[in-house]
């Protein structure tokens, strides 16, 4: 973060008494990791701050530290929107345009409160008053991280915020497999654990807690795995049958696309899942090397994110989903070579 934005960070904590934090709908272990993490920061400097999220967030996120205090909009629509009207200040992390809010979006678009940005997404909007935007990041809580730092203030991360940053960083680099982890990352990593965190207890809360449920669902998604091996491309779908065959929670099909990304010679993948009560195909991307799944992911399924991770939706049916995502794939036969 540059000078001038850290100066006008202090002022805004400063002068702002009731404090929102948010982030995107569908919230991951960055998103919660990141909002538990702050909102724990500020309730040390004596504001009156709270997490509201769109929607609900996977069970195996739910031992984070005071996570039970997250509001959920969707089941808390008038005080989640009192508590944004009344607000002098929002945080909004890891999602960096408004409509990644959902329903929120109307709310946040009309509040007086100023914004801060915490993300590390590509294109960032410029709805915020204090832009922290940074691509080469491999998480937002790593940002979180260094917005403590940057407000000299590393002192004040305890064991609670330490196991959110982990969580959100653990998850958002497939448990430091990526390429967005560097030097700084595993610097970051080193001194949470000096400050007590429970590194293995972490992984296991989170990747050690599966269902048989979630389980069967993840051998549906391999059996209905498909290649097409000219094109370098795997894909895996699921119907809302399927899903509910299994039960399917928020979160059960979290990494799946990452099997299909690691098959042998595969450059591209991608999960379709059916969202019946929304009416939607929910895609998720995953590419090695210089594919941009975000380009593609922008220019097809009004999605977006990292180079080689991305989301994106369809309103398309399952089957009208997957031809086009089909019918697509030639005209990059050339990248993905």
């Amino acid at each position: 973060m540059e000078a001038k934005d850290i100066k006008k960070i202090k002022t805004l904590l400063q002068s702002s008494e009731n404090i929102v934090i948010t982030c995107h709908k569908g919230p991951d272990g960055d998103a919660i990791g990141s909002t538990l993490a702050l909102y724990l920061y500020l309730k040390k400097q004596k504001k009156n701050v709270k997490v509201i999220v769109p929607d609900d967030f996977p069970f195996f996120l739910k031992w984070l530290p005071e996570s039970d205090h997250i509001l959920l909009y969707d089941g808390n629509k008038e005080e989640s929107d009192s508590l944004i009207n009344n607000a002098d200040l929002i945080f909004t992390l890891d999602f960096n345009a408004l409509h990644r809010t959902g329903d929120m979006q109307e709310i946040l678009s009309t509040a007086s409160a100023k914004f801060i940005m915490i993300d590390h997404h590509q294109q960032p909007d410029t709805y915020a008053e204090v832009t922290y935007s940074d691509t080469s990041i491999c998480s937002t809580c790593q940002m979180v991280y260094h917005f403590i730092d940057a407000l000299d203030d590393l002192n004040s991360i305890d064991t609670d915020i330490a196991n959110c940053i982990y969580t959100g960083i653990m998850t958002d680099t497939g448990s430091f497999r990526f390429r967005s982890t560097t030097s700084t990352t595993h610097r970051v990593i080193a001194n949470l654990i000096d400050i007590g965190i429970d590194n293995a207890k972490i992984h296991q809360n989170v990747y050690d807690s599966n269902s048989y449920n979630r389980l069967q669902l993840l051998g549906k998604s391999l059996t209905n795995l498909k290649v097409i091996p000219e094109l370098n491309t795997a894909y895996i779908s699921l119907s809302a049958d399927e899903q509910n065959e299994f039960n399917a929670q928020k979160g059960d099909t979290e990494g799946v696309v990452n099997y299909a990304l690691s098959l042998r010679g595969i450059k591209l993948a991608a999960i379709f899942k059916e969202d019946q009560n929304n009416g939607l195909i929910k895609i998720s991307l995953r590419s090695k090397g210089d594919f941009s799944v975000n380009e593609f992911s922008r220019a097809h399924f009004n999605g977006g994110g990292h180079t080689n991770a991305a989301g994106g939706v369809s309103k398309l049916s399952l089957n009208d989903t997957l031809e086009k995502f089909i019918s697509i794939l030639p005209s990059y036969k050339k990248e993905l070579s």
